[in-house]
């Protein structure tokens, strides 16, 4: 027969055991949580410091955008200037030239001279504004490739920076 003393004994060691074995499992589900949460920690901080770096490279990539869009603007601008000047060299020349045949039609002796100087001074200055047109337009597609390079360079930088 099993005695009190004994069965007390033996609850007693039960419960020092279930005790024992539930402090064991509390520390071991506390080292499981505290490395979980850990790597959680540290997987966070990641994160955060990826996003950060993906947020730098944006902001520099945009700093660049607006580089690239600056220096196309001064082409842009500079190649108008001298668009315009050109444009009113040729004005100029025309004016004179205008001048100068109006000067010598006032000279004329006959109708067949002025006819002459008319058809001469038309004839001439259709072939300079064919010309200086052609001059022009080369003139215009030179300075709008030049000013959309920078643009151009930025598309391809982020075609190449984000379809990697």
């Amino acid at each position: 027969m099993i005695t009190k003393t004994k069965a007390l004994e033996a609850a007693s060691a039960d419960a020092k055991t279930i005790e024992s074995v539930a402090t064991e499992s509390a520390k071991d589900t506390a080292a499981v949580a505290a490395a979980g949460f850990e790597q959680a920690q540290v997987q966070m901080k990641e994160g955060v410091q990826r996003a950060m770096k993906t947020a730098e490279q944006v902001a520099h990539f945009s700093q660049g955008n607006v580089e690239a869009f600056v220096k196309s603007s001064q082409i842009l601008a500079s190649g108008w200037q001298d668009l315009s000047k050109l444009v009113a060299a040729n004005a100029k020349a025309s004016m004179d030239e205008t001048m100068s045949t109006f000067k010598a039609l006032t000279g004329v002796k006959s109708i067949k001279e002025a006819f002459d100087l008319q058809t001469s001074f038309a004839r001439t200055s259709m072939e300079k504004a064919m010309s200086e047109s052609g001059k022009i337009t080369e003139h215009s597609l030179k300075v709008a490739e030049q000013a959309f390079a920078p643009i151009t360079a930025r598309v391809n930088a982020a075609v190449e920076t984000f379809s990697a």
